[in-house]
């Protein structure tokens, strides 16, 4: 038997990472990448110090009530941890960590790119170029919304949306946020700040979502919201899914109040809701704001950190619960 500690890691991890728990742990691995279920998860957990999910498992209250008594930790290899039961976690002595600030260039520019893809109507244009249905050339062909000098709508100003503000100014873009708290005027640089997201709305011809996904913010983005849009701004969401309301999303994109939208996170992703892929102005990623060889390796390595921290009975930098 192994002397080393156990612990079971829910995804497939990037070789440098996995390689580093094999080292050090009892790597219970998942080869095979397949999305575990709560059964198989308390099963696979039996024994282990701590379990290293990602957001693709939820660790709800009765799932926690049902860990087996010897585990001490769900250590995040993600930045949200909407996909934890807080509470139950804490009520239950587990410590909870994620894996902030190594992503928030990754993600900044999945961000830009959502921005200028549905600004720019990419999605038709790479269908018309791959299906050969693009004909010819004209003044009318293929219009979309220049960036370049327009206003740039930022809820939540941590890091992530930091990043992505200082990027879309490379577009000579007027940043303005809304936040819990505001900002420093050396964070600021120059943006301006608005108490309300209310406020925020009507000044933003680009909406880019940077907010953690909490009781207060879900389903923050509604149709009273969205009116308070300029007619033909753009919404962008690298953040969490929960944060729109979908029917309302699509209903602005379809009456044209909305110019279009960039998404890469979804409610129930990835049984999406079905009316996005009927769209031609939303341009659509799966989830890959934090996908880069470096920005993988770099936050596992930050989840392994905090593992360490705790199993040598230190307190892991990233704590949340």
């Amino acid at each position: 038997m192994s002397e080393k500690p156990a612990v079971l890691v829910t995804r497939k991890l990037p070789e440098a990472v996995e390689e580093r728990l094999r080292r050090d742990y009892d790597a219970r691995l998942n080869p095979d990448d397949r999305l575990y279920g709560a059964d198989e998860i308390v099963e696979r957990a039996e024994g282990a110090v701590a379990i290293l999910p990602c957001h693709t498992e939820r660790f709800t209250a009765e799932l926690i009530a049902r860990l087996p008594a010897g585990l001490r930790a769900i250590v995040n290899f993600s930045v949200g941890v909407d996909h934890v039961d807080l509470a139950a976690a804490a009520a239950r002595g587990l410590i909870v960590t994620n894996t902030p600030e190594v992503l928030s260039d990754a993600t900044a520019e999945i961000a830009i790119l959502l921005m200028l893809g549905a600004a720019r109507r990419a999605s038709e244009g790479e269908r018309l170029v791959r299906n050969a249905e693009w004909r010819d050339w004209s003044p009318a062909f293929m219009v979309g919304r220049q960036v370049t000098g327009k206003r740039f709508g930022v809820i939540g100003m941590g890091r992530v949306g930091r990043v992505a503000a200082r990027r879309a100014r490379a577009f000579d873009m007027e940043i303005h946020y809304h936040n819990r708290h505001r900002l420093a005027p050396e964070a600021e640089a120059g943006a301006i700040f608005h108490e309300t997201v209310e406020e925020l709305l009507a000044a933003s011809d680009v909406l880019s979502l940077h907010c953690p996904a909490t009781p207060e913010t879900i389903g923050l983005l509604d149709a009273r919201r969205i009116a308070l849009l300029p007619e033909g701004a753009i919404v962008v969401n690298t953040a969490r899914g929960a944060i729109v309301d979908d029917e309302a999303l699509i209903a602005a994109l379809r009456s044209g109040h909305l110019f279009a939208a960039g998404l890469d996170v979804f409610n129930n992703e990835p049984d999406i809701h079905p009316d996005y892929r009927t769209l031609d102005n939303v341009f659509l990623l799966p989830h890959i704001g934090s996908a880069t060889h470096e920005t993988r390796d770099a936050m596992g390595f930050r989840a392994l950190d905090n593992l360490d921290a705790i199993v040598a009975g230190r307190a892991p930098r990233d704590r949340v619960a």
